[in-house]
């Protein structure tokens, strides 16, 4: 059944509500906590959804000490379908700073350069992110130029949670029973840490993908690697034939790795290995990537060559010792994925009827349903609908909060009647 004119007003208004509210809230996660939640202020988002989820009369909500909001909507009478659960993450990536958030709107976008009152040299037009003039017309919303926004995932937490309001106004918006989880860590590989399986269904949709209209069925695989110089330092003066500067040498480390196989250089289904910090002195010293590639037996090729580098070095500086340590972080879903394809084929409909071209893609990243897929849980992702997450630059149309719930909807809807 379509959604009436007076649900999707309702779905645009308590969306972009709860989006405006979600992005003040300071949630950025510390991947060098080692602890789940990684940062205390997480917190503050959980329970204010814990708060609203009670408010809009879910059942069985808590949110857990290791900062997971779970909550229940008992199915509508007469379901057939199954247990269905959404997931959407509410911590945000250290890459730009994610403290005072102020979202600004641009108005009836034109179509061209947009400014950051906050930052007068930052500036967003097509060529920085083209699916921009898909939106001309419609209201832009974006940070005021120091921070992140923090669609990526609030726009999920919103669209999901407006959805669930919805579904609680309107009987006539028929489901099977929901039970949804907002985690914690998912921007540091750490979503589904400590997450509780039995409190979810059969299957799952994450809202944590890019533009409008995306439904996102393979992801990449997924390894860090960190690696540690250990040197031999002595007096400058004296240096000759003794020093190993550790620092130095692993400079030339990564100066070594293949540029043309970083994200700067790659697209499409290209892998690449992503330096995330280099730092130490002249004794020590540490670099971290991520190593990235749709193919499992590519990636493995890229750690095969970190470890082989870190051989010639040592052979390269007598004394000089490398630690490598790689660990993996999420397998490409599309294992799980192409046998659930009904799974998929809802969320495809579900688009289609919120009369948005489906745009279907592999992610050049990974989300909680990756790893949920290997859990048992069949997970695809669905659009949320910001652009150039993690920069100063994101990005998000009103529209696309609007869109995104709708399909929520329409899931749910479609799964009333419908087995697996």
């Amino acid at each position: 059944m379509a959604v009436s004119s007076e649900v999707k007003a309702f779905l645009r208004e308590d969306a972009l509500r709860r989006f405006l509210s979600y992005v003040k809230v300071y949630t950025t996660s510390d991947d060098e906590s080692g602890k789940t939640p990684s940062s205390e202020r997480e917190f503050d988002l959980a329970r204010q959804l814990e708060r609203e989820l009670r408010e809009i009369g879910l059942s069985d909500v808590e949110t857990d000490e290791f900062c997971y909001v779970y909550a229940t909507l008992p199915a509508s009478p007469g379901c057939k379908g199954p247990v269905i659960s959404f997931c959407a993450h509410l911590d945000t990536s250290g890459a730009a700073p994610g403290e005072n958030v102020k979202p600004v709107f641009h108005r009836n976008y034109d179509g061209g350069v947009i400014a950051f009152a906050d930052d007068p040299d930052l500036r967003l037009g097509p060529p920085d992110s083209p699916e921009l003039s898909r939106f001309v017309g419609e209201d832009i919303i974006t940070a005021s130029g120091k921070t992140l926004l923090g669609a990526d995932d609030k726009a999920g937490v919103a669209e999901i949670v407006a959805g669930l309001a919805a579904l609680k106004k309107f009987p006539e918006l028929r489901h099977p029973e929901i039970r949804v989880c907002i985690t914690p860590d998912e921007e540091i590989g750490g979503g589904t840490a400590k997450i509780r399986t039995e409190k979810l269904g059969k299957l799952c949709y994450t809202f944590d993908g890019g533009e409008v209209g995306e439904i996102e069925t393979e992801c990449f695989n997924a390894h860090m690697a960190k690696i540690k110089f250990i040197g031999v330092n002595v007096h400058p003066g004296y240096a000759k034939n003794i020093m190993l500067n550790a620092g130095a040498i692993a400079a030339r480390y990564v100066a070594a790795l293949p540029e043309w196989q970083t994200p700067e250089h790659t697209e499409l289904r290209e892998g690449f290995f992503h330096l995330l910090k280099i730092g130490g002195d002249e004794n020590e010293a540490s670099i971290q990537f991520i190593i990235r590639d749709f193919e499992a037996e590519t990636n493995q090729k890229r750690m095969v060559f970190l470890k082989s580098l870190a051989d010639v070095f040592m052979k390269k500086y007598p004394g000089l010792k490398v630690e490598v340590e790689i660990k993996e972080q999420y397998r490409n879903m599309v294992e799980v994925l192409n046998n659930a394809l009904a799974v998929v084929e809802v969320a495809q409909k579900a688009i289609e009827m919120s009369g948005v071209k489906v745009i279907r893609k592999a992610i050049r990243g990974g989300t909680d349903g990756a790893k949920l897929c290997f859990m048992g849980i069949p997970t695809p992702n669905v659009f949320a609908g910001g652009l150039l997450f993690h920069s100063k630059r994101e990005w998000i149309p009103v529209v696309a909060l609007e869109r995104a719930a709708e399909v929520f909807v329409n899931i749910c809807g479609l799964w009333y009647e419908k087995t697996l």
